[in-house]
């Protein structure tokens, strides 16, 4: 069989059209650092989407893998394995958890969560008590079940009818979220920080009333943490920093580095609801996956990491800063730890993709959170060399894009 030549066009050809890649085609990462088809390097500012939380190729994570691929890659759960289990055990020792579930994705493990919190209240109260409580702007995954438990319309739109039951009320309002609530909500789920919806931190004071109202009705809240899990913040997880501890918690990206995994996490008296054959994953627990997270856990959960990522920080806020001071653009820069957003100013709403192709002209990989928000999530161990390199070749793509003008 011969070699295929592929491009970007092939995409056009063979891929369903869900996604619209960018032009270049990358085949290569090290570190903090990327190369194309063409041999262009890059610096990624992206890592993934929060997910090469060690950068690409890590060595510790290559070994890890390689390791475990010469022992087993899969057995299904009919059977149990070395590294699931070493896995669970460290994950309980590291935060409140008593009990977890293996899977592959974000979307699965806050599907895992929804059907727990339905199905805790079912056992412990009744079919009446169902109803979800999410927040306005929030992402949770893309099933059926967590698009609607998601509080952005446009990712249900087209998909309707959605499942009942779920209300969704604005975020970092406590009176709002205390005006929703009853004896029938079985659960409230919550960013710490709002992801998807443009990097907004949830207020301390609100997380703690969330926990408050959560235990007046005799609700479950649920942390989503896909996203700022597993050091991302500058804490192991995000819970950890505000004083409450969720009765839930999802996690997934940076778990694996790169590799797919996810995980929902939970305390004794609500896993009993997940009994025997009540929720499953083929691929949950996966030998593979596992080994490469124990890893993953193991390097990022040390205290002097965790200290840096916070660190690390305050040199994007400052490089940001600097930039913004010069061209102006952002309203504000808002995040925690290593998730960073720049808020565009409302001249430049809507135009975050100009800044991508700019950046991504100037060798530097960006993201965005909505259509006004230019997001950071490179990998925890960005060197103080990359990050400030990284913003000289932003700073000269902003310099081009304002050179052009606002298109509004």
């Amino acid at each position: 069989m011969t070699e295929q030549n592929v491009t970007r066009a092939t995409f056009d050809e063979v891929m369903v059209p869900n996604y619209k890649p960018q032009d270049m085609v990358p085949v290569r990462g090290e570190g903090s650092r990327v190369w194309d088809q063409n041999g262009k390097e890059y610096l990624d500012f992206t890592g993934g989407i929060a997910v090469n939380a060690l950068g690409h190729a890590n060595p510790r994570l290559v070994k890890a893998l390689q390791e475990q691929s010469e022992k087993l890659w899969h057995l299904s759960n009919v059977y149990t394995n070395e590294p699931a289990l070493k896995l669970a055990k460290r994950l309980t020792e590291l935060t409140f958890a008593d009990k977890v579930f293996f899977c592959n994705s974000g979307g699965e493990a806050n599907e895992a969560a929804f059907k727990l919190v339905r199905k805790y209240a079912y056992d412990n109260v009744g079919p009446e008590k169902h109803e979800i409580i999410s927040f306005r702007q929030s992402f949770h995954g893309r099933t059926l079940f967590t698009v609607s438990v998601g509080g952005q319309e446009k990712y249900r739109k087209g998909f309707e009818p959605v499942p009942e039951g779920i209300t969704h009320v604005e975020f970092n309002n406590l009176e709002a979220l205390k005006a929703a609530m009853s004896d029938r909500t079985c659960a409230v789920v919550m960013e710490p920080i709002q992801g998807e919806g443009g990097i907004i931190p949830a207020d301390p004071e609100f997380v703690r009333g969330v926990r408050e109202l959560c235990d007046q009705h005799n609700a479950l809240l649920v942390f989503d943490e896909i996203q700022t899990g597993v050091g991302r913040t500058g804490h192991f997880y995000a819970y950890m920093e505000l004083g409450v501890e969720p009765d839930v918690l999802t996690t997934a990206k940076a778990l694996g580095g790169g590799f797919p995994i996810g995980a929902m996490l939970t305390t004794d008296k609500c896993a009993e609801s997940l009994g025997f054959g009540t929720h499953g994953s083929t691929y949950g627990g996966n030998p593979l996956g596992c080994a490469v997270a124990l890893e993953v856990v193991n390097t990022i959960s040390d205290e002097q990491m965790l200290a840096d990522v916070q660190r690390k920080h305050g040199l994007f806020v400052e490089e940001l800063d600097r930039i913004n001071r010069e061209h102006g653009i952002f309203e504000e820069v808002r995040g925690k730890g290593l998730l960073i957003g720049g808020a565009l100013k409302q001249e430049w709403h809507g135009q975050g993709a100009r800044f991508l192709a700019a950046a991504r002209a100037e060798g530097l990989m960006l993201l965005v959170a909505g259509p006004q928000v230019l997001r950071m999530a490179p990998a925890l161990n960005i060197s103080d060399d990359e990050i400030r390199e990284g913003m000289q070749r932003f700073a000269r793509a902003v310099a081009k894009v304002v050179a052009k003008g606002s298109e509004a």
